[in-house]
């Protein structure tokens, strides 16, 4: 695709977009116009030129992807879907940043078509366009080569500004990318020298070009509202395949409005009623009505959408005669764009769930195997822990700058990074990554978590060494807080198995999930399997929260995660020596239990009959299910560095003191 508009035309187009931008803020009085008017050359050269897309068909494999990592200009971004031809309404583009609008503050994956990613926390947009760039190198290293057709052709490109290069996860991600040679990824930086409180230099003067050659990256220097020399930047960026590409295009914030080019004042706010009519009047714009959209400029539009939907069709009839030609990759070519995973998952992987004593992390890595088998779509890896975390998939190659076709990848020493990777993979569509590292670091990837959470991508985390049973490591590897952390993010399913089954369930769960995604928190210490006095547990674990071991009229409730589960079933036995009646509660997802009806959640916990808590963890969140007069047992300080048998002793969490507290709360 490679339409080239006359002078005048690209001109008309340039302004419609600045000013369906410039009014939009205006209305909502709310936004940021400046970043689209200084943008908006350099985003028409790219969608006129280069962009491969099929605005009717806009999920198609093999589309180019545009991912706007400056968020804040999403106006730039839903300019260019609607006059693009994709389902985004003129009254959409009006009502910017309103309520149930299509066109809210910043893009979100899933609300519009059209968006590749949820984009607002800089910095996350690059990254995750680094995981897309992976997927599409491990996609091509899958079914290109074989045949005259190659079926992955796409790029990747970004638009990134000052912040996105300022936040430290863009450049963990831009390292990996380099060294990997993900030649398929092509930034565009908005070089704009502005944020929000002045001049980037007040607290920037780094040599990016530099920083993202020594990565491994080609970078080249353009004027950002010249088109020839934007597209001759584009051009060799696209012809080198060895190696990512950054084009710094300098460009000035809000481009053509009278005093506001250059200032901080077009950043985040509208421009005001006369800065907008002086900016129409210098553009030869009209100044009514708004949102104007010459006939020139939509038929322009139109011919380049219908363009990418002839692509789009000799595509697809390339790929059907490739299927047949081919059918054992067709069959893998569905599995993975298909996210195909066995209705029956949780029940196979229940069935073969490891059943010996051993730390869970070492049962979440014999699980792994067998969900390998079953889901081709599956990979990933850790922050430079598997052998610790148990998250290397057998028999697999591992990723690298020269061999894309395996399923283990290096992440290295870079959680963020990890985490928009794996959401950039899910937003490109055909893998199901997991990412794992000590659960204490969770924190060092919160903000893709939340993101993948509020985009419904089914990301798979794997937090290992979860509690102070860490022990000699000492509290700053000794996640107290973390579990809890977690569950506070909606939608995000948080699981602590007790043993062997409830992994392989934590697993299965998963996996099965389409729309969210899932965080498995696996011991560093040997655990015994549960022994289960309840028939019929196998459906209720799937639940949530089950009934390990009951009784009739019991006196009480303990209800426990993960290890601790063995401490509440020794302080049953314990107290039914002393008469006491205890029914034992496990519950390895707290979130999925509250998703049940109120008759389930009745049955595990009766009313009246008191309720103990036992989490190696903060203790005071287990009021909701402990209630003011329950019991809760847990920590509400810093681990300790000492052997985990000295720290259980210590903090409370042996068989004897957690019976003797009970004890005494029952009286």
């Amino acid at each position: 695709m490679s339409t080239t508009p006359d002078e005048k035309l690209a001109r008309s187009a340039v302004n419609t977009i600045k000013f369906l931008a410039v009014d939009a803020v205006e209305k909502a009085n709310s936004g940021h116009p400046g970043m689209p008017m200084g943008a908006a050359d350099m985003a028409f050269v790219l969608w006129s030129r280069f962009l491969r897309y099929d605005p009717k068909h806009p999920q198609w494999p093999d589309r180019d992807r545009f991912v706007l990592s400056a968020g804040h200009g999403c106006m730039l971004l839903y300019g260019l879907l609607h006059l693009s031809g994709y389902d985004l309404s003129l009254s959409d583009i009006e009502n910017f940043r309103q309520w149930g609008s299509k066109t809210p503050g910043h893009p979100e994956f899933g609300h519009t078509v059209g968006v590749e990613a949820t984009t607002g926390p800089l910095g996350q947009g690059i990254s995750n366009a680094v995981g897309m760039a992976l997927s599409a190198k491990m996609l091509a290293a899958r079914f290109n080569g074989i045949d005259r057709f190659d079926p992955i052709g796409h790029r990747i490109f970004v638009l990134a500004s000052d912040g996105d290069m300022m936040e430290g996860v863009s450049g963990e991600a831009s390292s990996l990318a380099g060294h990997l040679g993900l030649g398929n990824l092509i930034v565009l930086y908005d070089d704009n020298r502005i944020t929000i409180e002045g001049r980037t230099d007040l607290a920037f003067s780094e040599d990016v070009a530099g920083r993202y050659e020594s990565y491994g990256w080609t970078a080249q220097r353009v004027d950002g509202h010249d088109h020839e020399a934007i597209a001759a930047a584009i051009e060799t960026a696209t012809s080198e395949t060895a190696k990512p590409s950054i084009i710094l295009c300098r460009t000035h914030i809000a481009h053509g409005a009278p005093t506001k080019q250059d200032s901080s004042d077009s950043h985040g706010s509208p421009l005001g009623a006369d800065e907008i009519e002086a900016a129409k009047k210098a553009h030869g714009w009209p100044t009514a009505p708004t949102f104007a959209i010459p006939e020139e400029v939509k038929a322009f539009f139109k011919a380049r959408g219908e363009e990418g939907a002839a692509l789009r069709t000799a595509w697809d009839e390339k790929l059907d005669d490739w299927s047949e030609r081919h059918p054992d990759k067709a069959v893998l070519w569905d599995a993975l764009w298909g996210k195909r995973v066995p209705a029956d998952i949780v029940d196979r992987l229940l069935a073969a769930a490891p059943g010996e004593a051993a730390a869970t992390r070492a049962h979440g890595g014999a699980v792994l195997q067998q969900a390998a088998e079953l889901v081709p779509a599956l990979v990933g890896g850790s922050a430079d822990l598997a052998p610790s975390t148990k998250t290397m998939i057998k028999d697999s190659p591992a990723i690298t700058p020269d061999d894309f076709s395996g399923r283990n990848i290096h992440f290295g020493i870079r959680e963020h990074a990890m985490g928009a990777i794996q959401n950039g993979m899910l937003y490109h569509g055909a893998f199901r990554p997991y990412g794992a590292t000590f659960l204490v670091f969770a924190d060092y990837m919160r903000p893709p978590i939340r993101l993948a959470a509020l985009s419904g991508l089914p990301a798979i985390y794997i937090f290992t060494h979860d509690s102070i049973f860490v022990g000699e490591d000492g509290p700053t590897h000794e996640p107290v807080e973390h579990a809890f952390s977690l569950r506070l993010i909606p939608g995000l399913h948080v699981y602590r198995p007790a043993d062997g089954k409830e992994t392989a369930l934590a697993w299965g769960m998963a996996l099965a999930r389409k729309n969210a995604p899932t965080a498995l928190l696996l011991s560093r210490q040997t655990l015994p399997p549960v022994e289960r006095k309840v028939s019929g547990d196998l459906a209720d674990m799937k639940r949530g929260a089950y009934l390990v071991a009951g009784a009739e009229k019991p006196h009480a409730i303990i209800a426990a995660t993960g290890s601790e589960l063995e401490l509440a079933l020794a302080a049953r036995e314990a107290l039914a020596g002393e008469g006491k009646k205890i029914n034992v509660v496990s519950i390895p997802c707290l979130e999925l239990f509250e998703e049940q009806d109120s008759v389930y959640r009745q049955r595990l916990f009766p009313q009246g009959i008191p309720v103990a808590t036992i989490e190696a963890g903060l203790s005071w969140p287990w009021r909701g299910i402990a209630g003011p007069d329950g019991l809760t047992i847990g920590i509400d300080t810093f681990g300790a560095s000492a052997p985990a048998s000295v720290n259980a002793e210590k903090f409370g969490f042996t068989p004897e003191a957690v019976t003797t507290k009970i004890r005494d709360w029952l009286g």
